[in-house]
């Protein structure tokens, strides 16, 4: 019944952060904020698969967190400084 709990804070948690990504003063707080609600669904589908006692929500959970990375990496390479061909602010 615990996990509910931390569940449902996470997933509150998330949409406080939401408002960063709507509202985020630059593009690097909004990727930020992006990049954090990917790693609270993340934790989210963990804590289901120890709550159903599912394996394969684990699998998800690791692949998912491959592709957060990837995209990390591919919006940081993107939004590097203009001198060095990325775009501005």
């Amino acid at each position: 019944m615990v996990v509910l709990y931390v569940i449902l804070a996470i997933v509150l948690s998330a949409c406080l952060t939401f408002y960063r990504v709507m509202k985020g003063p630059s593009v690097s707080d909004r990727i930020v904020a992006m990049h954090a609600i990917g790693v609270m669904f993340l934790l989210v589908l963990v804590l289901l698969s120890y709550f159903f006692a599912r394996k394969i929500f684990i699998d998800v959970a690791l692949v998912y967190g491959v592709f957060l990375f990837v995209d990390i990496v591919i919006m940081a390479k993107y939004l590097r400084k203009p001198e060095q061909g990325g775009v501005r602010d």
